[in-house]
C-alpha cells in the first residue's frame, strides 16, 4: 500500500543515533513538508557530543520536535502517541553492540524488548475509537540475526533461530513481536535488516571508527579471527534511501493475511577484514591522518562475532526498484573527510 507522506508527521525513535540522525535531516530536507518527531535518551554508550552534534543539525528546523526520553517509558511513548498523531514510526532507538551485550544484559532488555513493545503498544492503541492511526510501522533489525549461518548470500528466507549473542535475540525477537503485532491488530509492520552500517559522524564502537582513532594515535589496531572475516560494510545514504522507500510502500497482507514484511539492506559484497584494513589505512593516509603503515595484532575469534555476513538484497531490489550501490572506497574517503574536520575543529 502507497502512503502519500506529504504534510504527514513522522516519528523517529533514535533520532540523535548515527541512522536516526541522516534519516531526520532527508526527511526534514525533503519536498514532503513533514513534521518530524524525535526522541532520543542521549545515553553515554558512546560519546554523548557526537549525539549532541547531531542533534544541533537537526533543531534549527521549524519542522522538528524533539523529546528528551527513554522509549521504555510506557506513559510517555503513549502521551507521545496521543499529541502528536503519527502516520509513520520508524523504530531505531535500541542498545547496538554485540560485544557490550554479553557484559551489560539489562539495558539491552529495556530498550530493544520493553521499548519495543511499547512502540508496539502504542500502535495498537493509535486505531482506539474508530481512528486511523499508525499506517506503517518501520523498524531496525539487524544481520546479526543470521548468527552463525553458513549459506551465503544472506537470505530473510533462511531459518534464523540460532543467534550467537543476546543483541541478536534481541532483534530477532523484534520481528517476532511486530508479527504478532501485525496478525493480531492488523499493524502494517516492515523490518530492516541492516549490514554494518558505516559513515561520517557514525558510532566510534563500530570497527572502522576504533582502528581510526588508535591508528591516529600510532597505536596498534586489534584483528579478530586472525583477520579471516568478511563483512558487508553498508555506507549510511544506502541505508538512508532504503529507508526512505520503505517508509513509503506499507506491506499488502501476505497469504496469511498479515501485513508484515523483512528486508535485508546490505551492500551485497562482503570485504574481508584485511582489505577493509588496507583501504582504510589508505583513505586515513590522503587525508593526512596517518603517515605510517598500520601495526596490527592479530587476535582469535571473539564470543559472540560471526565469521562473515553477506546480505541478498534481491526482495529489496524487486519491491523497491533499489540497493546499495556505495562503494567501501568511496564511504571511507567521505568517512576519513569527516573525521579529519571534525577532530581538527575539536582542538
Amino acid at each position: 500500500m502507497f502512503i502519500d507522506l506529504s504534510n504527514r508527521t513522522i516519528l523517529v525513535t533514535g533520532v540523535a543515533g548515527f541512522v536516526g540522525y541522516y534519516l531526520a535531516d532527508q526527511l526534514l530536507n525533503s519536498s514532503f513538508n513533514l513534521q518530524i518527531v524525535g526522541i532520543d535518551n542521549m545515553n553515554d554508550y558512546y560519546d554523548v557530543s557526537l549525539k549532541e552534534k547531531r542533534l544541533s543539525g537537526l533543531l534549527n528546523h521549524k519542522n522538528f520536535s524533539f523529546i528528551k526520553g527513554n522509549i521504555a517509558d510506557k506513559k510517555l511513548i503513549e502521551k507521545i502517541f496521543v499529541k502528536y498523531m503519527p502516520t509513520v514510526v520508524i523504530n531505531l532507538a535500541a542498545q547496538a553492540g554485540v560485544r557490550y551485550s554479553i557484559t551489560n544484559p539489562d539495558v539491552y532488555i529495556e530498550s530493544n524488548l520493553v521499548g519495543f513493545f511499547n512502540i508496539l503498544e502504542a500502535c495498537r492503541h493509535s486505531y482506539d475509537n474508530g481512528q486511523k492511526g499508525v499506517e506503517h510501522l518501520v523498524y531496525a533489525s539487524s544481520s546479526s540475526v543470521y548468527g552463525s549461518n553458513k549459506k551465503v548470500p544472506y537470505s530473510t528466507d533462511d531459518k534464523v533461530d540460532n543467534p550467537v549473542s543476546l543483541y541478536a535475540a534481541t532483534k530477532k525477537s523484534n520481528e517476532l513481536l511486530a508479527h504478532a503485532y501485525s496478525k493480531l491488530y492488523g499493524i502494517p509492520t516492515t523490518g530492516l535488516r541492516f549490514f554494518t552500517v558505516y559513515g561520517p559522524m557514525g558510532r566510534p564502537d563500530m570497527a572502522y571508527f576504533k582502528f581510526t582513532n588508535k591508528l591516529a594515535k600510532g597505536e596498534k589496531i586489534q584483528i579478530y579471527n586472525y583477520g579471516d572475516m568478511k563483512r558487508d560494510f553498508t555506507y549510511v545514504d544506502d541505508i538512508v534511501m532504503g529507508v526512505v522507500k520503505v517508509m513509503e510502500k506499507a506491506p499488502d497482507a501476505n497469504t496469511d493475511g498479515v501485513k508484515y514484511k523483512v528486508y535485508n539492506i546490505g551492500n551485497n559484497h562482503p570485504e574481508s577484514l584485511m582489505e577493509f584494513v588496507e583501504i582504510l589505512e589508505k583513505c586515513l593516509n590522503k587525508e593526512g591522518i596517518i603517515d605510517k603503515p598500520a601495526k596490527t595484532e592479530l587476535l582469535p575469534m571473539q564470543p559472540g562475532d560471526v565469521y562473515q555476513t553477506y546480505a541478498d538484497v534481491k526482495d529489496l531490489e524487486k519491491d523497491f526498484g533499489f540497493k546499495p550501490s556505495t562503494s567501501l572506497e568511496e564511504g571511507l574517503s567521505h568517512f576519513a573527510k569527516w573525521y579529519k574536520n571534525y577532530y581538527e575543529s575539536k582542538k
